[in-house]
């Protein structure tokens, strides 16, 4: 038995170090030299101050801004420390009841918007920290950003196609806009 032992935790201490410690040491360090600024949490600062990451969504609710794809993390939205959805299904009446508040706020926000309001802008993503927000869903912002900041619609959405990303190698997913990204180009056109 014990001769069984011994190898067993030679094996258990190598495994643990190699996959534990050199192992995330190893591809950190790599990260690090290849990709330095998205290892370093792709945060973006503005007068030696962070205000966001480009891979973490935060909350915008002031009408100059565009608003971000809903959170379901609690105990409070955009907490990247509870990452996950909501787990509510479709018969849920919490789910239309929270569809519904978030339609609501969007009409309240830009009452003579009459489109149809995109699918990203009343339900929150699987993780609840989505950076994006589709190519719709930043147009049917437009107006309202453009009349609360008195800039030009035009302007606006020139804003947003220069801040749309393609799909990821030229067929994954969708078209989209980092919202942080977007804000900031119209904090710094005002």
């Amino acid at each position: 038995m014990l001769s069984l032992l011994r190898p067993a935790l030679t094996l258990l201490i190598a495994l643990s170090l190699l996959t534990g410690l050199a192992y995330p040491l190893v591809t950190t360090a790599i990260a690090k030299l290849v990709f330095p600024h998205q290892a370093a949490g792709s945060l973006i600062e503005r007068d030696g101050k962070t205000v966001g990451s480009l891979l973490i969504g935060q909350g915008f609710s002031d009408p100059k801004y565009f608003w971000s794809r809903p959170s379901a993390t609690s105990p409070m939205a955009y907490n990247p420390l509870a990452s996950g959805g909501s787990n509510l299904g479709p018969l849920n009446p919490a789910l239309a009841d929270a569809i519904k508040g978030r339609i609501d706020a969007l009409h309240a926000a830009d009452p003579g918007n009459t489109a149809t309001v995109p699918a990203d802008l009343v339900y929150s993503s699987a993780s609840g920290l989505d950076p994006h927000i589709s190519i719709a869903a930043a147009l049917y912002q437009a107006g309202r950003v453009s009349r609360v900041r008195n800039l030009p619609v035009e302007k606006v959405r020139e804003l947003i196609n220069q801040h749309s990303e393609d799909t990821l190698l030229g067929f994954l997913g969708e078209p989209r806009v980092n919202v942080l990204a977007l804000n900031l180009a119209l904090d710094a056109a005002h």
